[in-house]
């Protein structure tokens, strides 16, 4: 009993497939998106009251939901911003639901992944959010720019177009550095510095990247997390790229199927949980290494440390598509699966790790 404890708070059902859950800034509200069985979205706000959960408010839309983010918002304003299965990106004012504050027919296919940057109090420069795509694209937009991305990164006329399936922002530590990871179904991982328009890295882990997350977006790269399927996660240590070697990296197995996220403690960027296709829950530490780099001048690789499992619960029955950290409260998230179900959880001392 000395280790953290995920312990299961309160569950909703659902009468939907939910595929994505985030938690409103400063707030005991979260959002929970996806879509009805006719094919048009679901959008409900639910808040923690006295211990239960309880339904603020819900809107139908016309077409799914697959993601959104808050990421690209300043805190008091709390505009989320949306991905659906037509290809649309939309933000939304949590206060009024009726018609989105922006509105861009983004892609061609369903947009898999979000992110955004640049709000919430944190990171520096412009509010952006990116998005990913089963068209290939990966696209950067900027909501006070109309219609037209800021950045697009899409393979060249008579390349194969491969279903990209997760997104993140990092190195937004100053108003100039901003990098994009994307991951796709084929196992490529690619590095895009949007201060030079270039792809800085590139890898392939052999099998499909379900998720990306650096371990904070605000601050120079530290650690990457991905996840893969057949039940692995990669972790990179970003802080030295060697010329021939590249990022030197861990790879752990977890979960008995597909890993579908990583999703980093806020108030404590060396602890992170994963999701997976079972049902299950793993929250893991980094543990860093005596030194963290070997070799001299630009030959400089980094040595990785290791990631210890602190606990792990089966909760669901069926893979968990949404996951998402309360900034303000440690230990409490909410996670969606898709059983069609809601589930808040505590993380018991994590102080402690």
């Amino acid at each position: 009993m000395d280790k953290p404890q995920i312990i299961l708070h309160a569950d909703v059902s659902l009468n939907y497939t939910v595929f994505d859950t985030k938690w409103m800034p400063i707030s005991t509200k979260f959002v929970s998106l996806g879509t009805h069985p006719k094919g048009d979205g679901a959008l409900q706000i639910y808040e923690i009251s006295g211990g239960k959960v309880q339904l603020v408010s819900e809107v139908t839309k016309p077409r799914g939901f697959k993601c959104g983010t808050f990421g690209a918002s300043i805190l008091h304003q709390r505009h989320l911003a949306t991905g659906d299965f037509e290809g649309n990106l939309q933000v939304w004012d949590m206060e009024n639901l009726d018609v989105p504050l922006y509105n861009v027919r983004g892609h061609t296919q369903i947009i898999n992944a979000i992110d955004g940057v640049g709000g919430l109090g944190i990171g520096a420069g412009a509010p952006e959010i990116v998005t990913g795509s089963k068209d290939g694209a990966v696209k950067v937009w900027d909501p006070r720019q109309k219609d037209l991305p800021v950045a697009t990164m899409e393979p060249e006329a008579g390349q194969d177009k491969r279903d990209c399936w997760t997104v993140a922002f990092g190195n937004a530590f100053n108003n100039e550095e901003r990098c994009i990871c994307a991951g796709y179904d084929n196992g490529d991982i690619k590095l895009f510095d949007l201060k030079k328009m270039s792809i800085r890295w590139e890898s392939n882990l052999r099998n499909g990247v379900c998720s990306v997350e650096f371990d904070r977006k605000d601050i120079k790269m530290n650690k990457l997390v991905a996840t893969t399927l057949e039940s692995k996660f990669h972790i990179f240590d970003m802080h030295h790229y060697h010329p021939k070697k590249g990022f030197s990296s861990l790879i752990k197995k977890a979960h008995k199927s597909t890993v579908w996220l990583a999703r980093h403690l806020p108030q404590n960027r060396d602890i992170f949980m994963t999701t997976g296709g079972s049902g299950s829950l793993c929250l893991w530490n980094y543990e860093y290494p005596s030194k963290r780099c070997d070799g001299e001048g630009h030959l400089k690789y980094g040595v990785m440390g290791e990631a210890h499992l602190l606990q792990n619960m089966v909760i669901a029955n069926q893979p968990i598509s949404g996951f998402d950290w309360n900034t303000d409260k440690l230990g409490l998230a909410v996670c969606s699966s898709f059983d069609q179900k809601l589930r808040v959880i505590i993380v018991t001392k994590l102080n402690t790790v």
